[in-house]
């Protein structure tokens, strides 16, 4: 940044990107639980229901690669505007026509604006939240959105207590986009002061002053325009860093998939040993409120003692919780197994909170990291959406045991790619 550019605020970045994603979090977190609901109220069996719920994933997937281009092109405002607008048709196609396809189609939507909302907000935040506050910065953002997930849900749950309809809810959603396209209109844009589409612009425009062709000679400005053009290159960041990628990238991926199966072997479990339904929610709810409650500590964990201090003690936590949980299956106490296991991986996870996008800021090129972070993001997504694969194919092989030990390995691969290359690739520097 220039001498000319205001310094860095945590109240700079309320507004323009802690306010658009709690907004756009609370909505998706209303209508997503309610997507399997609304499917089977339209004839689907429970498999196809969990197929279309499951396509929030596959669009994310698809879409972050292309996000990363978008957001370097038009810079993150637009692109968050771009995606908001996106969801709101996903949404209007799954009210309008009352079927199962399209109520596919809008979920899949969903998911491409979610890839190109949450890179866009990643973006923003690498190229202008300093080093010595990334990590809390980023963990902040990952809590902000936990918290709209956390919300969402009563906001539904009020409402078709009140309509009688769970297709009401989808307009929650539909709402939440138009105030996030309200805020994002009407307050000053960031992007054009602190944004990393602004620095990829100076950077472009700056190589392109004194590019030179084959024989040295300077380029018109036709061509160093087509030259500044071309450098927002998905593919391009994907082979100048596919070392880091495939070594850090990996363990992300690992990381991200155990993080989900978290989510999928605690509900599967407390089915397998009978508990009722209502303690296992509770037992659940804690362990998401503690995971929640930790997320400004891993940003400080991370600023102060570097990176490997939230990955290691949070990919060995829950290995080792996925592991224990295995052997207490047919214990006459597996109840308080199941409590006492799930609060552990609730601290677990949450000491990695924000843990994977401060790696993707960190290894980012700074002056165009779009690109860059839609590849990173989309491995660890990958891992992410492997995982109830993995677990599901476990457990109808095996037995939902051999699944949580299966979950546990993952865990420490993870960590022992981690602590083999975060010190080469992102190495700590004391403040």
């Amino acid at each position: 940044m220039t001498d000319s550019t205001p310094r860095f605020s945590w109240r700079s970045i309320i507004l323009p990107v802690y306010l658009p994603t709690l907004v756009f979090s609370l909505g998706e977190g209303a209508m997503i639980p309610i997507v399997p609901l609304v499917a089977t109220e339209r004839g689907a069996s429970l498999a196809l229901a969990g197929l279309i719920a499951a396509m929030l994933m596959v669009g994310e997937l698809a879409g972050d690669l292309p996000a990363g281009w978008l957001v370097a092109r038009i810079g993150e405002r637009n692109a968050m505007i771009g995606a908001a607008m996106l969801a709101v048709i996903g949404v209007l196609i799954a009210i309008v026509s009352p079927t199962l396809p399209a109520l596919a189609i809008g979920v899949f939507l969903l998911g491409l604006a979610t890839a190109v909302f949450g890179l866009a907000r990643h973006a923003f935040l690498t190229s202008y939240v300093p080093v010595r506050t990334r990590a809390r910065a980023l963990s902040t953002l990952g809590g902000v959105f936990r918290a709209g997930w956390a919300v969402g849900p009563f906001v539904a749950a009020a409402i078709i207590a009140s309509t009688g309809s769970s297709e009401s809810v989808f307009w929650v959603l539909v709402g939440a986009c138009f105030a996030v396209i309200g805020v994002l209109v009407l307050l000053p844009d960031p992007e054009r002061v602190f944004g990393a589409a602004r620095l990829a612009r100076e950077a472009s425009a700056a190589s392109a002053a004194t590019a030179t062709d084959a024989s040295g000679a300077p380029l018109t400005a036709g061509e160093a325009e087509a030259a500044a053009e071309s450098s927002p290159s998905v593919f391009r960041a994907i082979r100048e860093n596919r070392g880091v990628l495939a070594r850090i990238g990996t363990g992300v991926g690992l990381l991200a998939a155990v993080r989900v199966s978290r989510t999928v072997v605690l509900p599967l479990w407390s089915v397998s040993i009978g508990m009722p339904a209502e303690q296992a929610a509770l037992v659940i709810g804690i362990s998401g409120t503690i995971d929640f409650a930790l997320f400004y500590a891993s940003g400080q964990i991370m600023d102060r003692f570097g990176r490997l201090w939230s990955a290691i003690p949070g990919l060995l936590g829950m290995a080792v919780g996925h592991i224990a949980l295995a052997f207490t299956h047919d214990l006459p106490s597996n109840a308080l197994w199941f409590t006492v296991i799930a609060v552990w991986l609730g601290l677990a996870n949450g000491v990695t909170s924000g843990i994977i996008m401060t790696l993707g800021a960190d290894l980012a090129p700074k002056q165009n990291p779009a690109p860059f972070l839609g590849a990173f993001r989309m491995i660890g997504d990958t891992g992410g959406a492997g995982a109830p694969l993995m677990i599901a194919a476990v457990t109808s092989i095996a037995s939902i045991m051999a699944a949580n030990v299966a979950v546990g390995v993952l865990g420490l691969v993870g960590a022992a790619m981690l602590w083999r290359w975060i010190p080469r690739y992102v190495p700590h520097r004391r403040r």
